[in-house]
């Protein structure tokens, strides 16, 4: 079945994109109000983009009800800083605690009860408890449409804790003891990174492509 995004509604396009894109991972994102309030929200259109510079890219969706941004997009676009921090098994109730719809003057930290950690070098927190957090710096807001924005940030320091860092000098992290989840489809829907296979790239080869275009040829007749 084919489906033409224009003639849908947002929220049939919306379903069409989580139902299909899947695993997403999870930002969990903390910034910080020019109010000093910590803001924390999980976004999963969100993906590493690059890495000279090293980016990060954020989907934010502006509010349904007001259709202004969120404290997420505000904060970014006010103050230009955010960390990225991956979410765990561990500490995904309370992942999902913070996306509640708080208002702005309410700390997200403070509700769902999240330990953080100062950053190095950005001003919002890290959160403690994240196997991995990326402090990041705004390098664009590109703002598509009505109701969206994208944000592309420039990862200045990456932590990872030491019980998953089996080798610093050779970057070798234990990614699986991570238990990082993702989103799948539907509202309520998570995956955990748990159920993997190996499978290694190979280099082209001649022959190989020789044969498939024998076997084509001989499919045609």
């Amino acid at each position: 079945m084919d489906f033409v995004m224009s003639e849908l509604s947002i929220r049939q396009r919306y379903k069409i994109l989580v139902s299909a894109i899947t695993p997403r991972p999870i930002a969990w994102v903390t910034t910080l109000g020019t109010n000093g309030v910590v803001n924390a929200a999980p976004y999963s259109f969100f993906n590493a983009m690059g890495d000279d510079p090293p980016l990060l890219v954020l989907g934010l969706l502006k509010d349904i009800k007001s259709g202004g941004d969120k404290d997420t997009a505000t904060n970014i676009v006010e103050t230009g800083e955010f960390v990225v921090n991956m979410v765990s098994e561990d500490d995904a109730e309370r992942m999902n605690l913070s996306c509640v719809d708080a208002p702005r003057n309410v700390s997200e930290i403070d509700y769902a009860g999240i330990a953080t950690a100062p950053s190095h070098v950005v001003a919002p927190p890290l959160i403690a408890s994240a196997p991995v957090s990326f402090e990041c710096r705004k390098r664009e807001i590109v703002e598509i449409g009505p109701r969206q924005l994208i944000a592309i940030g420039e990862v200045l320091v990456a932590h990872v804790r030491d019980e998953f860092v089996d080798d610093a000098e050779r970057l070798y992290f234990n990614t699986p003891a991570m238990r990082l989840i993702g989103r799948m489809y539907g509202p309520d829907v998570y995956i955990r990174n748990s159920d993997t296979f190996q499978m290694p790239r190979g280099s082209f080869d001649p022959d190989h492509l020789h044969a498939m275009r024998v076997a084509k040829k001989g499919e045609g007749q």
